[in-house]
């Protein structure tokens, strides 16, 4: 039997503040005693819960159960920006701009796949409609350095002939009642989600169609067997004939990968809920969501009720961590951080206070690529979301799905034939070298 232990299991700072602003959820058992099934899979976040779906959709007989380290929505799902993108969106560009016009449109057509298959979820699951917005998104900009990049941009999506619309600094004091900005770009076609809701309702959905779901069972070895693969946790065993691992960054804990992962933590703050004085001394729509003209710049998100209170969440100040772990003084250091930039954006919210903060996992490889592909006979992986986790993570699980069940796609042929993950420097030098060169792109982008 080939084993493969995991060196570390998921660790979080702070809550999940999408999850904790929804009313609690009954817990689901853990994995305990010997269990078995066709289809195993380790991660119940966004690619879990989509190769799961897929797998019902392309086989209903499978019995399909997912083993979760910590909560449903209480890990990654709860902790992002709940952006699904469908445009071009490289982290590591000054502008999004992807690698190409060819490339770009072949990705965007698959991002839009992605984010029908959620809306059809949400449809057939009855997800709340507040939790899936399709309502656009804008790059915002605050300095000259930033209009320049949405220019740039805005020519990019005119080759790719995607419809964008530029806004000037009244039309976006308009949509998000600060002066702050002077200009922005707005694209129709991303989602705006609650990110820990849509993952419930998904979860819950599975459910009812017979897909098991154990929670805080975080799996401590996999291995091959004559039946098929082992999943061990710490009071528990899963016997599956196949195996997916939807576990992102995590994939590297289990010996895949290694040297080839960059780990990137994220923090994130929540404001408590806005008086009605507070609302109005803000303005602006009830929900709107910018992202930084400059990658390296301040995502801000503006929610309403039936999202879980009027609230805004802001995110800023990413670092490299090979172990994907924020001590407390981290979070504490960038927390501070992110009201100094929440204080230059709303001046008349001064007195707001942020009700929750917390430190979440990005995992990106140096040269844009995921991890969707068959390592071992019978082990396929959706990992690697290169910080793109609502949409990438919703493909790679497709594509997991449909190359365990024999089916070609144009999702599978798109990660099927992108290149390894690149080697990186060895530790130290990565952590020195990524560290030094974030903290100089954030000095380039401080006002955005």
């Amino acid at each position: 039997m080939k084993q493969h232990r995991a060196v570390r299991t998921p660790v979080f700072n702070g809550p999940a503040g999408w999850n904790v602003i929804l009313p609690p959820a009954a817990p689901r058992a853990q994995l305990k005693g010997t269990e078995g099934c066709d289809v195993a899979i380790v991660g119940a976040g966004f690619a879990g819960l989509a190769a799961a779906r897929r797998l019902h959709q392309l086989d209903p007989s499978l019995s399909v159960t997912i083993v979760e380290a910590a909560r449903i929505a209480e890990g990654g799902t709860g902790r992002n920006s709940g952006f699904m993108i469908d445009l071009p969106h490289e982290l590591t560009s000054s502008d999004y701009a992807g690698s190409g016009n060819s490339h770009d449109r072949q990705l965007t057509l698959l991002n839009r796949q992605a984010i029908d298959f959620a809306a059809e979820a949400v449809a057939e699951y009855a997800i709340p409609e507040g939790w899936f917005q399709r309502m656009g998104k804008i790059n915002a900009a605050a300095s000259a350095t930033g209009l320049a990049a949405n220019v740039s941009y805005a020519e990019h999506l005119r080759h790719l002939d995607e419809a964008h619309e530029m806004l000037d600094a009244g039309q976006m004091k308009e949509i998000t009642g600060t002066e702050y900005y002077k200009g922005g770009l707005f694209t129709p076609g991303a989602v705006m989600i609650q990110p820990a809701g849509y993952v419930r309702g998904l979860a819950a959905g599975l459910e009812r169609e017979g897909v098991r779901i154990f929670e805080g069972s975080p799996v401590l070895r996999v291995g091959s067997n004559a039946q098929g693969w082992l999943v061990e946790t710490a009071q528990g065993s899963l016997q599956a004939q196949k195996l997916i691992l939807a576990n992102n960054g995590h994939l590297e804990s289990f010996g895949f990968k290694r040297g080839r992962l960059m780990h990137i933590m994220l923090n994130a703050c929540m404001t408590e809920e806005l008086t009605p004085e507070a609302l109005r001394a803000l303005g602006g729509h009830e929900c709107w969501g910018v992202t930084p003209s400059d990658p390296m710049g301040t995502t801000v998100r503006k929610i309403g009720p039936a999202q879980g209170g009027n609230r805004i969440v802001i995110r800023q100040g990413g670092y490299y961590r090979p172990d994907m772990r924020t001590s407390a003084d981290d979070l504490a250091r960038v927390v501070r951080h992110m009201r100094r930039k929440f204080d230059a954006r709303f001046p008349m919210l001064k007195g707001v206070r942020f009700e929750h903060s917390w430190s979440g996992h990005l995992c990106l490889s140096k040269n844009g690529v995921s991890v969707m592909r068959e390592l071992e006979p019978g082990l396929f992986t959706a990992c690697v979301d290169n910080g793109l986790g609502t949409t990438r993570s919703t493909l790679t699980g497709i594509g997991a799905a449909e190359m365990l069940c024999g089916r070609t796609s144009a999702i599978t042929k798109f990660f099927n034939a992108e290149a390894e993950p690149a080697r990186l420097p060895p530790h130290p030098f990565d952590t020195i070298g990524a560290n030094a060169y974030m903290r100089w792109k954030e000095w380039q982008s401080r006002q955005e």
